[in-house]
């Protein structure tokens, strides 16, 4: 199969995973202020941060790729490209799994109590881990083996990319993340209205408002794309589109990465009672974020400039 078709099928397979996990995210955001969350345990409750955390960072890890593609390859089909999506992807769903077990564990305990919590939460989990990496290993063994090599020789390969392809790859990239970025402002907006919001401090409630101008920022940026190429060019390939629009779903991942981190502050300062802890961990999420989406990309695209300019 060509690298720009076996390309846009494994961003299509990103584009599944990350509406569910930013859904996911918004649902787990949005718990924290119903009225029976302060009943939990504050072990339990830690729990949920810890959930929320690792749901996080399946999604920096199913967008990563958009931006390494922006970055390192300038757009460019590459086997590397195609491997670094896979890759992404896969390793994207332990944290999920993970968050997944967690999810099931505090629900099955608030209902039928801690050992019932525990069975579901483990059985759960451990069966999302079969499905998604016990089961592809084992019929690893038996079948694929062919079209593994072929994926493999492929690796160094660079494929000219006409232009078509360039745009249409932009605009799936950004139909990746938008999805959750609407789902997650949808959920965040829907916490104003909860009689929890009104015992936030003026300061959280502040972040909240930032985060959500943050996000609605996102989305316009992924959105305007569509709406340039429309109205400018008519719909019709331009060089200068496509530089346009990478720039505007590049930049829409900076607010999107301060909005959650900001958000992560205002829920973990509320189940702890903590501004410094909240700030920690906050400041945590946003580092995180710049690391995977900018300052590992950008390492990996000087590291090649350098050893281009020694060949």
């Amino acid at each position: 199969m060509e690298l720009s078709k076996k390309v846009k099928t494994a961003l299509e397979e990103t584009r599944m995973l990350i509406l569910g996990v930013q859904v996911f995210i918004g649902f787990q955001f949005r718990v924290v202020f119903q009225d029976g969350f302060d009943q939990l345990t504050i072990n339990v409750r830690r729990l949920h941060i810890l959930a929320l955390l690792l749901m996080l960072s399946a999604a920096a890890l199913l967008i990563a790729p958009a931006l390494w593609h922006r970055i390192i390859a300038a757009s460019e089909i590459t086997g590397e490209v195609h491997r670094m999506i896979s890759r992404m992807a896969g390793a994207a769903l332990l944290p999920f799994s993970l968050s997944l077990g967690l999810a099931l564990f505090i629900t099955m305990e608030r209902i039928f109590g801690l050992w019932h919590g525990v069975i579901a939460g483990t059985a759960f989990g451990a069966l999302a881990l079969f499905s998604w990496y016990g089961l592809e290993f084992i019929r690893s063994h038996y079948i694929g083996q062919t079209e593994r090599q072929m994926s493999a020789r492929q690796l160094n390969d660079v494929e000219k990319t006409p232009l078509h392809n360039k745009i249409e790859q932009m605009l799936t990239e950004a139909r990746v993340i938008l999805p959750g970025v609407q789902a997650l402002l949808g959920f965040q907006l829907a916490i104003i209205i909860t009689e929890s919001f009104e015992t936030l401090p003026a300061s959280s409630k502040t972040i909240h408002a930032v985060s959500v101008g943050l996000l609605v920022l996102s989305m316009i940026l992924l959105m305007a794309p569509a709406a340039y190429h429309r109205i400018v060019y008519a719909g019709e390939d331009a060089a200068e589109f496509h530089r346009t629009g990478s720039l505007m779903v590049t930049a829409a991942t900076i607010p999107l990465a301060l909005g959650i981190s900001l958000d992560v502050f205002v829920v973990v300062a509320k189940i702890e009672n903590s501004i410094p802890v909240g700030s920690i961990v906050g400041g945590l999420a946003c580092a995180g974020f710049i690391a995977v989406w900018y300052a590992y990309p950008a390492l990996r695209r000087g590291v090649a400039a350098r050893q281009k300019v020694r060949s």
